[in-house]
């Protein structure tokens, strides 16, 4: 008889169980979830084994590490698991991804949702169950929490082409954010139904107000570093503002222009109420030979003098100033008093700390 591989199970912060053991008390029957926990995350190197705490440390799951091998191989070991949560995060491979769900999936209806990370933290594909899994949401929890790029092939999502930054002032309300993105949709004559995403720079991912209208419109939020807004300073109306607080000449514009493969600008930055918004279309792939000619002849000339303007050494963070505020200009033009805030947190037993992104 074979022996069981012993398999680690990293857990979360007591904080974090809680939302946890939503959907515990599931039983297993025709392939539904029975697991204790929503999200696993299994690994196959010892190299991910920092990457895996990390998510489940986030995303209050739990994460699988084979200890030593003994008796069922690795592949064996996740069948065996499988049916015990409802999404996982594979940290390998999509090659050997597929290999593992071999003879594991029975129904689209109640098989898990699966996101697979490459261990470089690239992308984030969703795999399997992009919609009933929620393989599509959770591939852009990961991709933020990563720096990854989230990799989605459903239909219904691919064939949206219109992606809308945003940035604003701290503590706006959804109403605020509604606001301003039909405003801004009612300008280039857009429907709501086109929107794919929306964008905005890593200081605003944890905003109250744009999350609440994301979750409620089912609209995935993107997270875009700020590292890369200042390597890519496309904004067409520049604020000096913005560059004293953040270091970034804007949000929206060049947030919603770094979401796209295609994307053109359909609107410019534009405030309303403490809002501001940009909207980009990203049409999907032209089929005509004579149209992917021209896109690649315009993807040759150099952006407008305005899209490309060089970013200054970042600033440290002005005193003035609160980078909450980010993406949207003070509209009395007095700065607001900085708040600090502690990007370490803790990842797992022993007192181990590591900054986010598991970079120490």
């Amino acid at each position: 008889m074979k022996n069981r591989r012993n398999i680690s199970r990293q857990a979360p912060p007591a904080t974090l169980r809680v939302a946890m053991r939503a959907g515990a008390k599931a039983q297993q029957k025709d392939g539904e979830v029975k697991g204790d926990s929503a999200i696993g995350i299994w690994i196959v190197r010892p190299q991910g084994f920092d990457l895996g705490r990390h998510l489940a440390t986030e995303l209050g799951g739990k994460c699988y590490a084979p200890d030593k091998i003994s008796g069922l191989t690795n592949r064996e070991a996740f069948s065996d698991q499988f049916h015990e949560h409802r999404q996982w995060v594979l940290v390998m491979t999509t090659g050997i991804a597929v290999r593992y769900l071999q003879g594991l999936l029975t129904s689209k209806e109640s098989d898990p949702g699966v996101v697979v990370l490459d261990e470089g933290c690239r992308f984030a594909v969703s795999l399997l169950g992009g919609h009933e899994g929620g393989a599509n949401q959770l591939a852009y929890r990961v991709a933020n929490l990563v720096g990854a790029l989230p990799v989605i092939t459903t239909a219904t999502e691919t064939l949206k082409p219109l992606v809308i930054g945003v940035g604003c002032r701290r503590g706006v309300s959804s109403e605020q954010i509604d606001s301003a993105i039909e405003h801004g949709l009612g300008l280039v004559q857009r429907s709501r139904s086109e929107v794919r995403e929306i964008a905005t720079i890593d200081l605003k991912q944890d905003e109250l107000g744009l999350n609440e209208w994301c979750q409620s419109h089912e609209v995935p939020l993107r997270v875009i570093h700020r590292d890369l807004v200042q390597q890519r300073p496309w904004v067409t109306k520049p604020s000096d503002w913005v560059r004293e607080s953040i270091g970034v000449d804007g949000v929206c514009e060049a947030c919603a222009l770094l979401a796209t493969f295609r994307g053109r600008l359909l609107l410019p930055k534009t405030i309303r109420a403490g809002v501001a918004v940009a909207i980009v279309e990203d049409p999907p792939s032209p089929s005509d030979s004579t149209e992917l000619a021209e896109v690649l002849r315009r993807d040759r000339v150099p952006p407008p003098q305005a899209m490309a303007r060089q970013v200054p050494p970042p600033r440290s963070l002005s005193t003035k100033s609160n980078p909450a505020d980010a993406g949207c200009e003070a509209e009395d033009g007095v700065p607001r008093r900085r708040t600090s805030a502690s990007s370490v947190e803790s990842l797992g037993e022993g007192g181990t700390t590591r900054t986010r992104g598991l970079k120490s």
